[in-house]
Order: C-alpha cells, then structure tokens, then sequence
C-alpha cells in the first residue's frame, strides 16, 4: 500500500527558494513582502555563511557608482543583459533598502561601500530581520537533490535522502525546531535558484545547481576562477600582509606588455591579492595557458623619476649617518624595504651617506619596476567569485525568469556574468534578488 504524503509534502508554498545566500535572501523577502507565503531552503546549518566572509568579513555591500549607464559597463558583455533589473534596483535602492532598517555605511576608495560598522554580520543582522518581519519559513541542513520538472514548470525541490533538515522557525510564529524528515518533497506555484557558483566550497557554493540545470535542459557554462589571488615564483618575505593603496600594475609575457590596472594590491605568504590583482586574474589565467608571466609593481606612480629620486635624495640626507635599512620608512612600507634592496644590489648595512648615485639609481627603478615571476593562480577554494553558469540568452530579464520553465527564476552567481572586484558581486545579487522575488511573488 503507497504511504500517505505527509502534511509537510502535501503543503504548496508560493514560493521556494533555494540558498540562503545574498541573493537567495533578498529574493525570499521581498516574495514574502508582497504577500506569497515563503519557504527559503538552505544547505548549511545558517544563513549566509559567505556572505559573513566577504571583504575580508567587512562586506563590501555595492559601488556607490549610482550612472547605471557606467555600472553596467562594469559588467561588461553582461551589461546589456541587465539594463532591465538594475532600472527596477539598482545601487540607490540597495542603499536605501539598508538604510532604511538601520545600517549606516561609509564610502571607500575606489568608491567601495562598507556598513559604518566594518562588519559584514551588520548585512546579515539586517536580511535576516527581514526575513522574520516578512513571515518567510527557513529551513537549514536541507540540500537539495534535484529540481522535478512537470509540464514545462518545476513542480518540486527534492532534498536529499539523508537530509535532516530543521525549520529555523523565522515565520511569524515563537521559534520552534523540528526534523523535517527525510526525502522531504518541497512544492511551490514558483522557484528561485540561489545557489551561487564554486567559490568558496567550505561555505556550501559547491555548484550543486549546475547539475540540475543542464538536466533540465538549461545550457551552463563550466566555472573558473574569475577573481582569484596569485602565488609568485619568489614570494616577498616578511611582507604578508602589507598592503599598497595605490600601485600600478603591468602584464608582461615574453617582454611584451599585455595589460595594465591600478588600485589597491596586498602581499600575501604566497603571493599577491587585493582589488587590483583581482580584477587582473582573469587575464592572468588566459597568459599562462601561454607561458610564463611576469608581473611588474609601480609602487609610485603618483611620482615620475625625478620626483622618486628627491624623495631618495632627501630621505638619504636626512638619515645620512644612518643604515639605508633603516631609512626609508617615508618612501615605502619597511617590511618591503629588504626586498627591494635586494633587487637593487644594495646591502642593507650601508650607511645613507655611501650610498652612490649607481645604486640609488637601481633602487628607484625597483620602486618604479618591481619585477615578479607569477607562479600560477590559487585555486577555485580561494577565488572571490567564479565565473561560468547558465547562459545568459536563455532568461528573461525583467524578472529573471527561465526562458525554458515558467515557474523557475535564477539569480545571483549562478548567472554567467564576469565583474569586478569593487561590490559589483553582491549588488548583482541585490539587483536580483529583488527582481526575482518580486516577479516569483505573481506567478
């Protein structure tokens, strides 16, 4: 005798949205907003578990770029497909909507937005109030097996056998706790995949939703690392850590310059990180499919030669009766100074005032070319975001729905779109999020 559905697999929801990310918990509230009664469903045992570790646990929340013209170009080729969902929420509003519950946030450079708190648990304090006010439903230990498609629409989520998933209780009720049961059967009138990509796996992106899709006949682009630290041949030693808020940075394969940025760089045990070595990943990655890559530092380009040299000149003189090691706290960080006196054939016990105009010559041309052999780029653990994902041509943008199930709306990272470091990547998920949730909440 077949075994009767339990209530829990007999209820239809409106909405369900699988991952609690950024994305997944925009979407669920604002469905939850305009009325849908909302079940958001979540791998990990909490919410936003990366979202807690992004910008270095700071979360960089948007660009407070507020041209969408100039946003979308950002984004580049992706740019013209987000025309629509970044007119109905853009940068304005995602600041607005955490103002609005209270969250302060302060302008950086290169116009990056962090909560006035420099913490990224403000962000998740705020979404997750959110979901409580508007009444969604959460449940967390819950992965997801497949999507079960009927008729052309997404009729149920399917959470894994083993699964023993537990409501968080974040609905209107008293906080409650239950095992939902295994093979528990999730139906709903609409589906908001927030799954993300492949970053960061330890926190649950580990691209389940690639599967699914192509199984529904969704075209999905392999992920790769889109912004991701570099390792070098030669690390700078004693440098970890010591960050550059302003260092060009130059490309170079078989002596040919191949591409140039600017902005914030950060040395690390193994390497080189930071927005600007970021944003360059990419490019890096296609070089040494080619061959070997040199990377070039202008630690100041602010300054031409003559300008360095003085700066050397009158740092030298003032210290003249002192070792060179011991001298050029003004010019660059001390913890980079061995480095660079190694490069420049200088030994660190020679007093300013010896110091000839050869050497002084190859110190600024280090400070000005700092040379660096990339050994490869870290691996998908430690990119940022990911590129790949469903191809862009087969969803509707004004409401981010699937072009191939009426019912089915895709969101955030698991979208193949390339951005930049900056807050590009979770006002993606903003922008959304909101869109999808509002569009799922009338399906």
């Amino acid at each position: 005798m077949q075994k009767n559905p339990s209530k829990s697999e007999q209820e239809l929801w409106d909405v369900a949205v699988i991952g609690g990310g950024p994305a997944g918990m925009m979407a669920a509230a604002r469905a939850a907003d305009q009325g849908a009664r909302v079940m958001l469903i979540e791998k990990n045992p909490s919410l936003g578990k990366k979202l807690l570790i992004t910008g270095g646990g700071r979360c960089n929340v948007t660009n407070a770029e507020f041209d969408n013209k100039k946003l979308l170009a950002k984004y580049k080729d992706s740019g013209k497909f987000l025309s629509s969902p970044f007119s109905q929420f853009s940068v304005r509003e995602a600041l607005d909507f955490f103002h609005a519950h209270d969250m302060p946030t302060k302008e950086e450079a290169e116009q990056r937005v962090f909560p006035l708190s420099n913490t990224a648990h403000s962000v998740w304090e705020v979404l997750t109030a959110r979901l409580k006010k508007t009444g969604v439903s959460v449940i967390t230990n819950a992965p997801v097996a497949r999507l079960h498609a009927e008729n052309g629409a997404i009729g149920a989520v399917e959470l894994r056998g083993s699964s023993q998933a537990t409501a968080l209780g974040f609905s209107k009720t008293e906080y409650r706790q239950e095992n939902l049961g295994d093979n528990r059967m999730i139906r709903a009138k609409s589906f908001v995949l927030a799954t993300g990509g492949t970053s960061h796996p330890e926190t649950g992106s580990t691209g389940d939703a690639y599967a699914w899709l192509r199984e529904l006949g969704h075209t999905v682009h392999e992920a790769s690392a889109a912004l991701v630290p570099l390792a070098l041949m030669e690390p700078v030693k004693g440098a970890a850590g010591v960050s550059v808020k302003n260092a060009k940075v130059t490309l170079y394969q078989n002596d040919a310059k191949q591409s140039q940025n600017s902005g914030k760089i950060l040395f690390t045990h193994v390497g080189l990180s930071g927005p600007c070595i970021l944003n360059m990943s990419r490019d890096i990655g296609e070089l040494l499919k080619y061959g070997p890559v040199v990377i070039e530092l202008d630690l100041m380009p602010d300054m031409g030669y003559e300008k360095v040299d003085e700066a050397l000149q009158a740092a030298f003189k003032e210290h003249s009766n002192k070792k060179i090691r011991n001298s050029l706290k003004g010019v660059l960080p001390p913890a980079l100074l061995p480095f660079a006196l190694e490069k420049a054939q200088i030994d660190g016990d020679t007093f300013c005032n010896s110091v000839t105009r050869e050497a002084r010559i190859r110190l600024l041309k280090v400070l000005k070319h700092m040379r660096l052999d990339v050994k490869k780029l870290l691996g998908m653990e430690r990119a940022v975001i990911t590129a790949g994902g469903v191809d862009l041509k087969e969803i509707d943008f004004k409401t981010m729905r699937s072009l191939k199930y009426s019912n089915l709306f895709l969101v955030g990272d698991i979208l193949n779109i390339d951005r930049p470091s900056g807050g590009y990547s979770l006002q993606l998920c903003w922008t959304t999020g909101w869109v999808a949730g509002s569009a799922a909440a009338k399906t």
